[in-house]
């Protein structure tokens, strides 16, 4: 065992009042691997033999009790390697061992118990934690459901359907929560919550008190018909919420079963359950994509040279547009100082009214006290021009997608701001190089891409140059993880990662209806695919005016791969120009719900007339596998033009992107992850196929060829498969 318990371990120690104080010790989360359960099974076995062991308490080192299971464990499990058996933590450990102990144990709770963290808790004689604590069951966030009797003490603890809500959201309950809802029995200050635990340990055994164990507890579990009435109305809710997901459906089958079988006929479902989900795809893309998220911040040549980020105090935005305000919101709610800079009175009260409404909406939703309103509107200020950006550490630039218009920006921000200012430009298409061709500085310009709404969408691009210095990277790295987005470091060029490797996705939904395919057909599918909206929906929620100015820029930049398609200027010239004119690819109501436009056929014909497009009649009844293949595959070939280019670090980057900025399934893995499920030689004869019959915007890069011709993932450089064979 040696060296393997420095990966975690519990430490028994008993004090001279008869408690053992057993402490879960794997920074920094103490999370719960094979060892750390082997650890705790031998720290119990000793407890419950030792004769000056009167009672027990289970705590977590330094502040924190558990953040449940340890994800690499997951890969051991995968693998099917020895000493990896769920069932003997879940069985043996949690049920047998802890709870059904002749000596009684409290868990004291601070900081986290999440997951298998929760789940040693509630095998507990009792359990008390800290006001401020988080507990909760965020299993199925990785494709699985709780494994460590979850499904069957959190009910029995809870009521029905607040535990099915903990489970299903995976959302985490407060200490104090947690102590009205009865799954902590007492609330304790940090400074006094391992005495009083260890005070109830010894009362417990004192007074005898008649506890019932977690597992057997009835009196909050409804009577069978009710019960059944609340799981099917879950069940509903779960298939309409993500009609792909297969395993919240299993978590409600396994709860049901303790309810009506009896709690151990649900522990040995429940484990059954969670060895064959933790075995599924959703579950390697889920935990691909939680390792991906976490992966963005290391940049090689940037984050492995003992860089320190240095202190932003004081930001400034121009234009106080959609992205302008959104960005401020954001920058305001983690509390940095914010001057937004518009270009007359009227433009800046608007501006600034639009900050006050995204805070305000957060208010409505009880998201935020009047109180903090105040506050933090309080740290935006407006102005007109320059004179207060003298300290100013960072401007980002949010104004129309106008070359001239941002040149002239930046060789007036050198001008007025501090030497070690900032200069990052919120373009989402325009090459950096252009933005800053009138300035000194090169080496403080960098891409700050947030995706609308910019208070809300997860992901942060930051753009480099080949100028960009290093340490600007890591200044914004830094801000990014304060404002809580997930920020991937991309190289510069048209559209950088995200839109770039996404144009395709539009161009060749355009291609599809105008040889024949279904427009309505093409977004179902792709809705069911999993996306948040199909090609045209989304259009239409972006306006035309954005789709076709983007559209111009791949045009010009990558001409031989674009579909030219004169859909959207033939439907602009009659005033359409999507949602905000209640007509686009859509008709839309008052309340902006959409439904078809019969008269769309018209645009579709002459846009055909004028392109000489013959209609394909394979296309016109198109498989939904065939038309998720035909929109998705060109992202697949341009994502791999991206890595080529090394304009992504590395594929799992894309990955995050794909799911974060464009709203790709996660469960499915990212673009990259995806496509490597189905193979880089599938993928290169499909695409093969199709550029035979309707051209150059499907013909496969080298970098996909050059992966489909070994046989290799495409997330595999050509090294790594050389070292392979």
């Amino acid at each position: 065992m040696g060296s393997s318990r420095d990966k975690g371990r519990t430490v028994l120690e008993v004090g001279a009042d008869g408690v053992a104080i057993i402490t879960i010790t794997n920074p920094p989360v103490n999370s719960l691997s094979f060892d750390v359960f082997r650890s705790l099974k031998e720290s119990l076995d000793q407890a419950s033999e030792r004769e000056d062991v009167k009672a027990i308490v289970i705590t977590g080192a330094k502040g924190k009790f558990s953040g449940g299971f340890d994800i690499t464990a997951f890969g051991a499990i995968q693998e099917g390697k020895e000493n990896t058996d769920p069932g003997l933590i879940s069985i043996e450990l949690l049920t047998n061992t802890l709870e059904g102990a002749k000596k009684p144990s409290v868990a004291a709770i601070d900081g986290l118990a999440l997951g298998g963290g929760l789940e040693v808790a509630m095998a507990c004689t009792a359990r008390i934690s800290t006001p401020a604590a988080l507990l909760g069951l965020p299993e199925l966030q990785l494709g699985v459901i709780p494994g460590g009797g979850g499904t069957q003490r959190l009910p029995r603890l809870v009521g029905l359907a607040k535990a099915l809500e903990m489970m299903l959201t995976s959302r985490p309950v407060k200490g104090e929560e947690a102590y009205s809802l009865g799954l902590v029995d007492a609330l304790m200050p940090p400074d006094k919550l391992l005495n009083a635990a260890r005070q109830w340990a010894l009362d417990i055994l004192k007074y005898q008190r008649p506890w019932v164990k977690s597992l057997y507890k009835t009196d909050k579990i409804e009577s069978l018909g009710k019960a059944r009435e609340i799981l099917n109305f879950a069940r509903t809710q779960a298939q309409k919420r993500a009609p792909n997901l297969y395993h919240p459906l299993v978590c409600i089958d396994v709860i049901e079963e303790g309810i009506v079988s009896g709690p151990l006929a649900g522990l040995l479902k429940e484990l059954e359950a969670f060895q064959e989900l933790s075995l599924s795809d959703t579950c390697k893309s889920l935990i691909h994509i939680f390792y991906s998220q976490r992966g963005t911040s290391k940049v090689p040549g940037v984050t492995d040279r003992g860089l320190v980020p240095r202190p932003v105090k004081k930001v400034a935005i121009l234009g106080g547009g959609l992205m302008g305000s959104g960005i401020a919101t954001a920058l305001i709610l983690s509390n940095y100082p914010v001057i937004l800079k518009e270009v007359n009175e009227k433009f800046l009260d608007a501006g600034v009214n639009r900050v006050k409404a995204n805070l305000q909406s957060r208010v409505k939703k009880g998201k935020m006290t009047q109180e903090k309103f105040e506050k933090t509107i309080s740290l935006l200020k407006g102005t007109l021009d320059y004179e207060s950006f003298k300290d100013v550490d960072m401007v980002i630039e949010a104004v129309l997608e106008n070359v001239s218009l941002k040149q002239q920006i930046f060789a007036d921000l050198e001008k007025f701001c501090p030497p070690h200012c900032i200069f990052a430009s919120n373009t989402s298409t325009i090459d950096l190089n252009l933005i800053g061709e009138r300035t000194k500085s090169k080496d403080r310009i960098v891409g700050a891409h947030f995706f609308s709404p910019a208070h809300v969408m997860p992901l942060l691009e930051i753009v480099r140059t080949q100028q960009t210095s290093p340490q600007i990277v890591v200044d914004l790295l830094n801000i990014g993880r304060k404002i809580k987005k997930t920020p991937v470091v991309v190289g510069n060029c048209t559209g950088f990662a995200v839109n770039r490797m996404f144009f395709p996705y539009t161009q060749a939904a355009m291609l599809l209806v105008e040889y024949g395919a279904d427009l309505y057909q093409i977004d179902k599918a792709i809705t069911k695919f999993g996306m948040p909206m199909g090609p045209f929906r989304l259009v239409d929620l972006v306006g035309f005016g954005v789709g076709i100015a983007t559209a111009m820029q791949f045009i010009e930049n990558f001409p031989e791969r674009t579909y030219k398609s004169l859909l959207i200027p033939l439907m602009q010239e009659d005033k359409r120009a999507g949602e905000t004119t209640r007509k686009g690819f859509y008709l839309y109501d008052d309340r902006r719900k959409a439904r078809p436009d019969p008269e769309l056929k018209n645009y579709i014909e002459k846009a055909r007339g004028i392109s000489g497009v013959t209609v394909d009649p394979k296309l016109v009844k198109l498989a939904e596998k065939d038309i998720i293949e035909m929109i998705f595959f060109p992202v697949v070939n341009e994502a791999c033009r991206v890595l080529d280019e090394g304009i992504a670090v590395k594929a799992a980057d894309l990955d995050i992107s794909a799911v974060m900025g464009m709203g790709f399934p996660p469960y499915r893995g990212g673009i990259i992850f995806w496509a490597d499920s189905l193979g880089s030689k599938y993928i290169y004869s499909r695409l093969d196929e199709w550029s035979k019959q309707y051209g150059e915007f499907f013909k496969p890069c080298p970098y996909l060829a050059a992966r489909a011709a070994k046989g290799i993932p495409l997330s595999a450089s050509l090294e790594q498969a050389q070292s392979r064979l």
